[in-house]
């Protein structure tokens, strides 16, 4: 009988990523997918450690993968992602169950385990370069992820990335040219470039130093690439060539995700983020300029240590004035092995943190609101998804800024249509699709 394998995977795209990467390569092994965990053969987690709920839930789930492998003793429970390389000292002390351990770096080493007869733990960690060239299996046939560098040079005090990913190190330009046309050629119409800071690309190519802008150049010139995404850049790193990237070609989305961390400049440089708040500032008016309809997200911290009502009230004054279109909030948890962990002074309380998130939230939704509300009245093109995950009567697709839409109408997923936005939430807009689309399927 085929073996089976279910993967549970948390965190970043990144880790999406490389999960379709495992997938991949169990299936060369031989392996099926299972949908239930309790049927799998290999009980497999890929995992996050950028927040403390994170790991909060991975260990939930890793406790249910031990009740299942009590009942079936032959079941192999296998760790890998920035979890596993954080705690490589410890896994297997605080976790005896588990078959074997990997960093996000080592995902080949899972099929050397699986292909020898060892019957001991295994725990792999050096960090070898990226899983570039292994075969992946996509959830979806017409989106992608295309890795374009991993690891990260900056030294953010809060962030557990770099000791778990590495150095930053940029694929070579070629290689990733030449996989996007392969991408395209098997039908893929829509690319997201992956990097830890990613439009840092390319500075670090010998004996040819790249721009990411070029990359951006190079995968729009593809024929069947309909649209290009890319997660996550840094502030210091957007440059003018790359809003004249989004000002100029159609597959460039309009949509860039900014991380703010904080708006006070005191917090930023504690936080050894590279920019001030009016630097911040002053990238947001520089795309604007060059892309006035673009969709900006970002990502904000609260109650980071040393944080003052007057430097909270500094990331609202932030918030009001950029009016993002969405953002990712967090409520500031010491990692271990950061800089920001062993920081005494100033440390805010829990109650302090969940009142400042409470009103932070309320602000990002507020501005989410009413940005969105541009979106009414027009037609706009979108890339169906599949069902709407709140009403399967009606499809789900999302527009190049990157707004999920929810509408009436008809369309196989991966395929493009023209919706006419009705109205919209702080998260989503609803539309129906237009007479001109429907007349053609008819």
């Amino acid at each position: 009988m085929t073996k089976r394998y279910h993967v549970t995977t948390f965190g970043c795209q990144m880790n999406e990523h490389d999960s379709e990467r495992m997938k991949g390569m169990l299936e060369s092994l031989g392996y099926g997918e299972t949908a239930e965990r309790a049927d799998a053969d290999l009980i497999l987690f890929n995992t996050c450690s950028i927040r403390e709920k994170a790991d909060e839930r991975f260990v939930a789930h890793l406790h249910d993968a031990k009740i299942i492998k009590r009942g079936k003793p032959g079941t192999v429970i296998g760790v890998g992602g920035c979890w596993a390389q954080s705690m490589k000292d410890l896994v297997f002390e605080q976790f005896p169950f588990v078959d074997v351990a990997f960093g996000p770096g080592q995902v080949p080493k899972l099929a050397e385990f699986l292909t020898t007869d060892s019957i001991t733990a295994q725990g792999y960690f050096e960090f070898e370069g990226f899983p570039a060239h292994l075969p992946t299996k996509r959830d979806r046939p017409h989106q992608a992820w295309l890795q374009i560098s991993v690891g990260c040079n900056m030294k953010c005090s809060y962030c557990i990335v770099p000791s778990t990913r590495g150095r930053e190190s940029s694929r070579p330009f070629e290689e990733l040219v030449a996989e996007a046309e392969r991408l395209a050629a098997d039908g893929v119409v829509e690319i997201t470039l992956l990097g830890q800071n990613v439009n840092a690309y390319g500075r670090d190519l010998r004996p040819q130093p790249r721009k990411f802008a070029e990359l951006l150049h190079a995968v729009d010139a593809i024929p069947g690439i309909r649209r290009v995404r890319y997660t996550s850049p840094h502030p210091q790193d957007i440059k003018q060539d790359v809003v004249e990237a989004h000002r100029d070609l159609d597959s460039i989305c309009e949509h860039i995700h900014l991380p703010l961390q904080a708006g006070s400049s005191k917090i930023l440089k504690a936080m050894r983020r590279t920019y001030n708040r009016e630097r911040f500032l002053d990238r947001v008016e520089m795309i604007r300029a060059g892309v006035p309809d673009v969709a900006l997200s970002t990502d904000i911290i609260v109650g980071f240590p040393g944080e003052t009502e007057e430097d909270f009230q500094e990331t609202l004054e932030v918030c009001e004035a950029v009016q993002f279109d969405s953002a990712f909030t967090f409520v500031f948890s010491a990692r271990r092995g950061t800089e920001a962990a062993t920081f005494t002074e100033g440390l805010v309380s829990r109650e302090e943190k969940v009142d400042r998130m409470r009103r932070l939230v309320e602000v990002v939704q507020r501005n989410a609101h009413e940005r969105a509300q541009r979106f009414v009245g027009r037609t706009m093109e979108v890339l169906i998804e599949g069902p709407s995950r709140t009403d399967p009567s009606r499809l789900r697709g999302r527009t190049t800024h990157n707004k999920a839409v929810n509408f009436q109408g008809f369309g196989e997923p991966g395929t493009f249509t023209q919706v006419e936005i009705t109205s919209a939430t702080s998260q989503t807009l609803m539309g129906e699709q237009s007479l001109v689309d429907l007349a053609l399927l008819r």
